[in-house]
C-alpha cells in the first residue's frame, strides 16, 4: 500500500524535529550527488543515489529512463518500500533531487518531499551532518511498474506545436536557446518553447531555496495551470528542478527525458532560432 498521492516542501528544521523524534521507521532519505560528497557530508541517515544511476547513459540522449531491470537494482539497493516516506535532496539546488523526484513518478510512487534548499540550506542552518558510507538495507525489488503518464516523448513534444493548450519550458540557458551555444548537432529551440533557465528558480541567498512568488513568475510566462506543461533541458537533469517544481505547485507537468540532446541530434525535428 502506498502512502496518498501528496508532495510537498519540508524545511531543514522540521525535518530535523522528525529526525530527532525518531520518527524515521518509515522515512527513505535520499541524497542524489557523487559518492564522494556523499562521504564527505550527508545528513544522517541517508542513503545515497548517483546521478549516473538515474539515466540511460545510451548515447546521444544519455539522460533518458534507464530500462526496468536497472530501475528493480536501484530501488532494491536503497531498501525501497511502496510504504515508505520519501524525502529527496541534493548538493546543488535541486536538478538531480527533481530527477529522482520524476524517477519515483514514473515507478508510481507519487508522494514524496523536497528538502527545500537541500544540503545547503541544512548546513546553512548550522544542522549535524555526516561522513562515511551510507547503510541502506537493501530488498529484493523485481515488480516495478513504469507509469508513462510523466514521460514525454517526441511525438509528444510534436505535438505541442501550434497547440494552444501545451507549452515547451524550455529550462537551458538563454544562450543554448537562441542557439549561440552548440552542445549537440543542431542548435535553437522547439518552436514556441518559453524559456525560463533553471539557475532562476534557485535563491543563493536563501541556500538555494526556490525563490519567492515562482508561481507568479511561471503564471506571468503563460506556465500555468490552463496549459498542458512539458519541461526539458539538454539531458534532463536541469528540467529536474522545473519537473519537481511543477508538482509541487499542482501543474499538469511531464518531462521530455530525450531532452535536446536526441531533439537536436535528429536530422528532421523542427527547431526555431532567436536573434
Amino acid at each position: 500500500m502506498q502512502p496518498s498521492a501528496i508532495v510537498s516542501l519540508i524545511e531543514p528544521a522540521t525535518l530535523q524535529t522528525r529526525l530527532q523524534n525518531g520518527d524515521n521507521k518509515k522515512l527513505l532519505l535520499v541524497q542524489v550527488s557523487s559518492e564522494e560528497n556523499f562521504l564527505q557530508a550527508h545528513i544522517p541517515g541517508a542513503v545515497l543515489v548517483t546521478p549516473g544511476s538515474l539515466v540511460c547513459g545510451v548515447p546521444p540522449a544519455t539522460g533518458k529512463l534507464p530500462d526496468l531491470d536497472h530501475l528493480n537494482d536501484l530501488f532494491g539497493s536503497l531498501g525501497y518500500k511502496p510504504d515508505l516516506d520519501i524525502v529527496i535532496y541534493d548538493d546543488e539546488g535541486g536538478g538531480w533531487a527533481g530527477r529522482f523526484a520524476w524517477t519515483l513518478d514514473v515507478i508510481g510512487h507519487r508522494s514524496w518531499q523536497y528538502l527545500n534548499g537541500g544540503l545547503h540550506a541544512w548546513h546553512g542552518e548550522g544542522l549535524p551532518l555526516a561522513q562515511g558510507p551510507a547503510e541502506p538495507r537493501p530488498t529484493t525489488q523485481t515488480d516495478l511498474d513504469i507509469d508513462t503518464g510523466p514521460i514525454a516523448e517526441v511525438a509528444d513534444v510534436l505535438a505541442t506545436i501550434d497547440d494552444d493548450e501545451q507549452v515547451v519550458w524550455d529550462v537551458r540557458s538563454a544562450e543554448e536557446y537562441a542557439g549561440l551555444r552548440q552542445v549537440s548537432a543542431r542548435v535553437g529551440h522547439v518552436p514556441g518553447a518559453i524559456n525560463l533557465d533553471w539557475l532562476l528558480l534557485q535563491d543563493p541567498a536563501r541556500q538555494y531555496r526556490f525563490v519567492e512568488d515562482v508561481a507568479d513568475k511561471l503564471e506571468a510566462l503563460g506556465i500555468s495551470q490552463a496549459k498542458t506543461i512539458i519541461t526539458h533541458c539538454q539531458t534532463h537533469h536541469r528540467s529536474g528542478l522545473s519537473y519537481m517544481l511543477g508538482r509541487l505547485l499542482g501543474l499538469p507537468i511531464r518531462a521530455y527525458h530525450g531532452s535536446w540532446s536526441e531533439w537536436g541530434n535528429l536530422p528532421d525535428t523542427p527547431i526555431e532560432l532567436s536573434t
